[in-house]
């Protein structure tokens, strides 16, 4: 995120003397500007110049020599005579490596409770046989550069930063503001749609918005000042540049719409940057590497114009923009080779023809073939306005992310280009002593911003504040725009025609206007007011049987997790066949993960792969569960997806609508391991079939909601063929005929392949319930209507019946439960039997019933009716006999 040197921010604005990054973090943060961080200067604590008095040389044991000196440094000397290391001078005893320096040369002394760069504190220290009460500091002790040679010279140092003639101060004063070292710098987090804040000149635009203080336009080329020459027009004799057709345009829009060449000859290869251009380079994050380089970042700091500089000697005319080639390749500043996509935008010369070469990823980063170097003295200024989107892609697809890119890729001014590189072509005449051609080039097919119309109550209509035209005029004429009355609307309310400034390539529509009406009007001036939330309805019925179904499965001692909904080959794993309707899954445009495409058909498909994890990182005992939706596109027809220009018609929206996929809710249950651990009180015991198909019955009796059990007609993947249970919905009579309940699940024991193929403990169990069919149920019954409990005692019938093997014990208790109506207090199997005096495919079941009226005590008489029914309507519904 951009760093804000308050010096540097006064340059264009009026900042009050004595502001710090604190006051201007408060300030910016009223119009959306946050902070990110306060940076503190780079030295903290007494840093002052010295003169030194003597220099003592003596060679160590090591062979090193090393210097004693007695440094006058003004106020903070020691007296004579006193001190750590006494002396008749008054003065500090410093060691010190260096022996660049003479008797009577001005230096940098950090005394002790300096803390330098890196949090290297300073300290009296016996070294060399010597008090040390200081240290005589080199540039890189200081962060100002690399050079660790010597110490720093004042006299020699000043000459070198374009500062010769200017008096050393007095030793003792202060070398903090001398060197550039001392001020905070405020670092601010920008918005993807702030992209003009990534220049001084854009926050000294919004520090102006947010104080009122006056706004002086870096980039007016209007202002004799800033631009004695003003702006060289374009012109025929300028270097030729072609925008090739663009093969591969980003959502129809070309890569390059403006392009500004401007060529300097006869720089002095050895002239350095300023000493003020190099601190807030500094100061900005940026490291200074020499002048023309340095004045293309400062310039891009400074205005938001990303520029490019070449060396003119090494390029071969035209330039031309253009997309990549197929295979082509680009060697990068970072000397890394890189392969381009024919998506990438470049610029090329043409030694070997139109555009032969590829020098530079447009707007992202610089190629070495034309680079600058310490012999070049002829630059060309590259000054362009790029698609943003464009620049975006291929700053993420090459992994680039430079200070060139975050500005391109949330959008430059259009007009900003001349003005732009006219300012880095002044900078490089004045400190560069070179020497501007009289002609540019400017290939410019940029277009104007054209006015948008939007109400003029928009932001009152979001944010609730009654501005009026007149303040939402004001406001937007602030940021730049051009506003004008377009009448009124059927409704009469005022109509404005807003033109927004090239600046602002982020204000497309009403919404935008109404943000930075509230933006700078001010947030705080928007109520805070909470919602009332309405009284009685609380949560749906929905709602509360899904919290039953979790909480009952959590009573149980499972843990519920949740899994991502993506899957990879996890069906291929469970061995589903090729046909089975669980593999049609749908494809995502953008997974998250290359190896899981697909949202998931069964929420078994990712649960088991939770287990799995659980189970390789030792956790060997597992019973988890998770409530989710599964994704079923059978049937889905894919409708367009409507432009953002306007609201999708109800057709539209209905299209829409029936494009969803089903995405139902289901319920997954793992179990691997024990369910009890062997002690003291007996074995271990596993979780098994019968614990699966158990969890099924906790679930529906939770909701109130009465399944039957039955064994699947044919294999079911991935279960155990023998050990698996089918889960339906009472079956239910139409006519003569008993129709079988919906499908809701299926329980049991996996099979050992896929329990192999997952790596989970053997005889691990799963359940898969579609939990839908039973909310529906839930829905249907409505409330729940609580009945007195009887008083009466409760009379007891048991009846065994003898049905075919293919008849369910569901079946017959639903028989038993009609025949004994609102007698039947309990309806429980208790025995099952089969044996060679029943017949072949014959079993008995035994029921126990507990009868119980609410009105009366059951008399024998009708608890014998109650028996005679259930075994008179057994065998008419399921030819079932009384056992004997």
């Amino acid at each position: 995120m951009p760093y804000v040197p308050i010096e540097w921010l006064r340059e264009h604005v009026d900042v009050p003397a004595g502001t710090g990054a604190a006051e201007l973090a408060a300030d910016l943060v009223k119009v959306g500007l946050e902070e990110e961080r306060i940076v503190p200067p780079a030295v903290t604590g007494p840093l002052v110049v010295g003169r030194v008095l003597t220099r003592e040389a003596k060679e160590q044991k090591n062979g090193k020599i090393i210097n004693y000196c007695r440094v006058d440094v003004g106020a903070h000397n020691d007296a004579p005579g006193a001190g750590k290391e006494p002396s008749e001078l008054p003065s500090r005893g410093i060691v010190c490596g260096a022996h660049n320096f003479e008797v009577g040369d001005h230096v940098v002394v950090s005394l002790p409770g300096a803390v330098l760069p890196g949090d290297f504190a300073i300290a009296a220290r016996k070294t060399y046989g010597h008090i040390s009460d200081g240290m005589i500091c080199s540039e890189r002790e200081l962060g100002l550069g690399n050079d660790h040679s010597g110490i720093i010279v004042l006299e020699r140092w000043l000459a070198a930063h374009g500062r010769d003639g200017e008096p050393v101060p007095a030793p003792g004063s202060d070398a903090i503001g001398l060197l550039g070292l001392g001020e905070e710098v405020l670092e601010i987090n920008i918005t993807p749609d702030r992209g003009y804040c990534f220049s001084m000149r854009g926050v000294a635009r919004e520090y102006s918005h947010a104080t009122g203080a006056a706004f002086t336009d870096p980039a007016d080329a209007t202002n004799p000042e800033r631009f004695p020459q003003g702006i060289t027009p374009a012109g025929d004799d300028g270097f030729p540049v072609r925008f090739a057709e663009d093969t591969a345009p980003i959502h129809g829009r070309p890569g390059v719409d403006r392009y500004v060449a401007r060529m300097v000859r006869g720089i002095d290869p050895s002239a350095a940057s300023p000493k003020w251009m190099q601190d807030r380079l500094i100061a900005a994050g940026m490291r200074p590497i020499s002048l023309a380089v340095d004045v293309t970042n400062y310039v891009m700091l400074d205005l938001g114009q990303p520029l490019h500089a070449f060396d003119l000697n090494k390029l071969a005319a035209p330039i031309v923009v253009r997309r990549a080639r197929e295979g082509e390749t680009l060697t990068f500043l970072d000397e890394v080779t890189r392969t381009l996509d024919g998506e990438d935008l470049l610029i090329t010369d043409s030694p070997s023809g139109e555009g032969s070469r590829p020098l530079v990823l447009a707007g992202v980063f610089g190629g070495a073939d034309t680079e600058i170097d310490a012999d070049t003295t002829d630059v060309l200024i590259e000054a362009a306005h790029f698609d943003a989107v464009s620049i975006a892609r291929s700053s993420r697809r090459h992994k680039l992310a430079t200070e060139s890119s975050k500005r391109n890729e949330r959008g430059v001014d259009t007009r900003l280009a001349p003005v732009a590189a006219q300012r880095a072509v002044d900078l490089l005449v004045q400190y560069g002593g070179g020497t501007a051609d009289a002609a540019a080039t400017d290939v410019n097919r940029t277009t104007a911003p054209r006015p948008i119309v939007i109400r003029a109550d928009a932001a009152q209509r979001l944010t609730g504040v009654a501005y009026g035209t007149a303040r939402v005029t004001e406001l937007l004429r602030a940021i730049g725009c051009t506003v004008e009355s377009a009448g009124a609307d059927a409704d009469g309310v005022a109509l404005l025609a807003v033109t927004p400034p090239t600046w602002r390539p982020d204000l497309v529509g009403a919404a935008h206007f109404a943000e930075e009406v509230a933006r700078l009007d001010g947030y705080d001036n928007i109520a805070s007011i909470v919602p009332v939330a309405p009284a009685g309805t609380g949560l749906t019925d929905r709602q509360r049987a899904r919290r039953d179904v979790v909480r009952a499965l959590a009573d149980a001692g499972l843990t519920q997790v949740l899994s991502y909904p993506f899957i990879g080959d996890v069906h291929d794993r469970l061995e589903l066949p090729a046909d089975d309707p669980r593999r049609a899954a749908v494809r995502l445009a953008n997974p998250l993960a290359d190896d899981a495409p697909l949202l998931r058909t069964s929420v078994l498909d990712s649960l088991l792969e939770v287990a799995r994890r659980n189970v390789s990182r030792g956790l060997e005992d597992v019973a988890v569960f998770e409530v989710g939706s599964v994704t079923h596109p059978a049937g889905t027809v894919p409708a367009a997806i409507p432009g953002v220009d306007r609201r999708p018609s109800d057709a539209e929206i209905a299209a829409l609508e029936a494009g969803i996929p089903d995405q139902p809710t289901h319920v997954g249950i793992v179990l691997a391991g024990d369910r009890e651990r062997a002690g003291v009180l007996g074995p271990a015991r596993h979780w098994d079939w019968a614990d699966a198909i158990q969890l099924v019955r906790t679930i529906a009796a939770a909701l109130g909601v009465a399944v039957e059990m039955g064994v699947p007609e044919a294999p079911y993947t991935p279960w155990h063929p023998g050990r698996t249970a089918e889960v339906r919905l009472p079956a239910v009579r139409r006519g003569r005929d008993l129709v079988s309940g919906s499908m809701v699940a299926h329980a049991g024991e996996l099979h050992p392949r896929v329990v192999r193929s997952l790596g989970l403990p053997p005889r691990a169990c799963a359940v898969e319930l579609d939990l839908e069919p039973l909310l529906a149920v839930v829905a249907d019954a409505g409330v729940l209507q609580v009945r007195a409990v009887s008083t009466f005692p409760a009379a007891k019938e048991d009846v065994a019946l003898v049905v075919d093997e293919s008849v369910t014990a569901a079946a017959v208790e639903q028989v038993v439960r009609d025949a004994a109506g609102d007698l039947a207090e309990e309806v429980r199997l208790f025995d099952v039997f089969r044996g060679p005096q029943l017949g072949e495919g014959r079993k008995s079941l035994a029921f126990s019933l507990r009868l119980r009226a609410a009105d009366r005590t059951l008399t024998a008489a009708e608890t014998a009716a109650v028996r005679k029914r259930v075994v008179k309507r057994a065998a008419k519904r399921l030819g079932a006999q009384l056992r004997a």
